[in-house]
């Protein structure tokens, strides 16, 4: 019987994250909270940029877009929101959050760590770029693995692909 496998990747789907942003911008255009403070977001290629007048209505807007992130599935371990927060720019207060994709290489080895310390004993990873091949001859095991990921509290959202 042949191996079966499968591919951990760190992948958005863009246009959920698109239809996210559009909603927030909707609610916020609407809302009566959002009412003269010059409040607006908009998704610039691989960035969600947001903007108000008070640094509070700032973080408010980004609270509405991560509302809408979690409504259309899209894991929040996705946005890299800046620690400082908004920035002053001239007389508004704007927030670039980066979104980010792919698993890096101390994330790679942390998994195949985890998988070869408390994973079944006939799976084998291989770290490809920036996803981790999984292989096994048994499927029961690659879903032994898939759950044992879902209870780690790792910093990255995983999804699945490929799985043969």
């Amino acid at each position: 019987m042949a191996d079966s496998s499968f591919d951990i990747v760190s992948q958005y789907d863009k246009q959920e994250v698109a239809n996210a942003v559009n909603n927030a911008a909707k609610e916020i255009s609407t809302r009566y909270d959002f009412k003269g403070v010059g409040a607006s977001v908009e998704l610039a290629g691989e960035v969600i940029r947001m903007e108000a007048s008070t640094e509070e209505r700032c973080t408010a807007v980004l609270d509405v877009v991560q509302t809408w992130l979690v409504r259309r599935k899209v894991s929040l371990k996705h946005l890299e929101v800046p620690e400082a927060g908004p920035r002053v720019s001239g007389k508004e207060y704007k927030l670039d959050v980066p979104l980010k994709e792919g698993i890096s290489s101390e994330n790679a080895k942390k998994i195949t760590k985890i998988l070869r310390d408390e994973g079944p004993k006939s799976v084998k990873t291989q770290i490809q770029g920036d996803e981790v091949r999984v292989t096994s001859k048994s499927r029961d095991d690659l879903q032994a693995v898939q759950r044992l990921l879902k209870e780690q509290d790792l910093d990255i959202a995983l999804t699945y692909t490929n799985y043969r």
